[in-house]
């Protein structure tokens, strides 16, 4: 690994300025009105919800910015929501037809093969809706290439009888964040299925002899895996990620989170969100030499929600 310790390494600081007080006054005004119209506000709160978290999120005090609008997220939704009742009506045509069996099978397999259509939706939408300094992020992966490459990962997995979803997790991460830029910035994540899949296997076998001990130490090494494989590259250099964080340090966070979940039964939501944030940035170091006064603009705006929603349904969080 490159030594950035030289008088050319600049300075990077993650920091985030929300408060649960604060993001509680917009989740609060979002579920009432989502419960007033049964529901169709839940596009307009979503976006909001994103403007607030991304924000409250800064770079070397600079914020983040989320464009995106409830309008083009409602216009996902309605689609999102004629995909599933497509879907849904096939199946209840082979109930009706007497043929569970088939219709069960092409239920799931429906569902498969929209997953990577979600995915890129929901990324090319995401990234072109965020921006830093008024530079847009973007991404650039191929829906054709995902599809295929997803399908191929998701056979493996099945003929391994799971063994290969850590490739298929790592491969995946892979792809969609090296094809992340932030103007002439390009994202680049290194990490391996191999490694991983061991990291769990050690993390899943300590967790149980130890009565779940462990497991917040594991949560410790998934955070740092995924961190420490991060990199962003502007020609010949970068910015590197390392995460700071301990076991201990996830114990904290995910027993009071918790706990004010059960003790305030539910209400404390909005603290338990924006703890978090604030945990995840203040747990990142990024050192390196890419002056962020050099990037340029590069990434164009796509206002097409459709995959946002439907991952949503899906519920994909882990591309979030």
């Amino acid at each position: 690994m490159e030594d950035f310790t030289n008088e050319s390494s600049k300075n990077y600081k993650l920091s985030f300025h929300g408060s649960g007080s604060s993001y509680f006054g917009v989740i609060i005004v979002n579920w009432l009105l989502i419960v007033v119209t049964l529901g169709l506000y839940y596009p307009w709160a979503k976006a909001k919800q994103l403007h607030y978290l991304y924000g409250s999120t800064a770079l070397n005090e600079e914020r983040f910015s989320f464009h995106g609008t409830g309008k083009e997220m409602f216009k996902g939704f309605i689609k999102a929501v004629i995909i599933f009742a497509a879907i849904y009506g096939l199946l209840l045509l082979f109930m009706y037809l007497q043929m569970p069996i088939i219709g069960i099978l092409v239920f799931y397999a429906c569902i498969l093969a929209i997953i990577p259509f979600a995915i890129h939706g929901s990324y090319r939408y995401r990234m072109s809706r965020t921006s830093w300094r008024g530079i847009r992020f973007g991404y650039r992966g191929d829906q054709k290439e995902l599809s295929i490459s997803f399908f191929k990962w998701t056979f493996f997995t099945i003929i391994s009888f799971g063994l290969y979803s850590s490739w298929l997790s790592i491969n995946l991460r892979n792809y969609l964040i090296g094809n992340i830029r932030l103007g002439s910035l390009q994202f680049k994540s290194d990490g391996d299925g191999g490694s991983y899949f061991w990291l769990n296997v050690k993390g899943y076998f300590l967790t149980l002899f130890t009565l779940g001990i462990y497991m917040f130490w594991w949560q410790k090494d998934i955070f740092a895996y995924y961190i420490d494989n991060l990199s962003v590259h502007q020609d010949d250099k970068e910015i590197r990620m390392t995460s700071t964080a301990t076991g201990g340090d996830f114990f904290g966070l995910l027993v009071v989170n918790m706990l004010i979940i059960i003790f305030t039964l539910g209400i404390g939501y909005a603290w338990v969100v924006t703890r978090t944030m604030d945990f995840i940035v203040s747990k990142i170091e990024l050192t390196g030499d890419i002056d962020l006064d050099t990037i340029n603009q590069t990434e164009a705006n796509f206002t097409d929600a459709t995959g946002e929603d439907v991952s949503d349904v899906l519920d994909l969080g882990f591309i979030n």
